[in-house]
């Protein structure tokens, strides 16, 4: 993929999409496993509709079309690299023009949990061709802003034994038998998916968020940030309305 502008397509757009149509605001929090992305984004839908915003949140495999698949697949641990990567891709492009185009065009902040980023991050985990899987999902959108909480894999550890007391299969990339247990395997594998999103961060323009830090502390700097974003898009608008 090449750099784009907010709302344009990365390479192949979708057929009878007018991307001057999109209105609304598109925003990413990505990030390896275990770092707390679900638990932010709730707080921050809470605290946009306060502030008088309509929004979407969407996430990874909730899709009409191929979510419930996704996760049947994965109860029976027999998913393939290759099929893996093309079901989530499938999700995303279900979700990106049932659920994210429309609340766009109809002016909404839509806040996703993960984006194509972690996709190809997993990928690229994988052994798969990072060229390869950037063409696949060159038919994505490219967000206002993407913040990418970061943390070290000891932290992502301790939130995993202190917060859910097991390890999880496919979080743990013991598909690919990484290590001799899952906590090997787990650290071996979000190893590898903090490298695949790191490299990304020049090119995609993701914000990078400190995640060691307590969830007080994370929430206020996203909120800083989103606040900074919607007023500049807000006095755009204005700007275009006097004109």
């Amino acid at each position: 993929m090449r750099p784009r502008e907010p709302l344009q397509f990365y390479s192949e757009p979708i057929p009878g999409v007018d991307c001057s149509e999109l209105l609304g605001t598109l925003i990413v929090i990505e990030g390896p496993d275990a770092v707390g992305r679900t638990s932010q984004i709730a707080r921050l839908h809470g605290w946009l509709e306060q502030e008088g915003h309509a929004v979407l949140h969407t996430g990874m495999a909730r899709s009409a079309l191929a979510g419930k698949g996704i996760q049947q697949a994965k109860q029976g641990n027999t998913l393939g690299p290759l099929t893996m990567t093309l079901f989530y891709t499938t999700d995303f492009a279900d979700r990106l023009e049932n659920e994210i185009i429309p609340a766009l065009r109809a002016g909404f902040v839509v806040l996703t949990d993960r984006y194509i980023f972690s996709i190809m991050a997993r990928a690229m985990a994988r052994g798969e061709d990072r060229r390869w899987i950037e063409r696949v999902a060159g038919f994505a959108l490219a967000p206002h802003a993407v913040f990418y909480l970061r943390t070290r894999v000891e932290d992502l550890v301790t939130r995993v034994v202190v917060g859910r007391g097991a390890f999880d299969y496919w979080e743990s990339g013991m598909d690919m038998r990484l290590g001799l247990d899952k906590y090997e395997s787990f650290v071996r594998y979000q190893s590898r998916i903090l490298q695949a999103l790191d490299r990304m961060v020049k090119s995609y323009g993701f914000t990078v968020v400190d995640a060691s830090r307590p969830p007080d502390q994370i929430f206020t700097e996203l909120k800083r940030h989103i606040a900074v974003l919607m007023g500049g898009r807000t006095r755009a608008a204005a700007g275009r309305r006097r004109d």
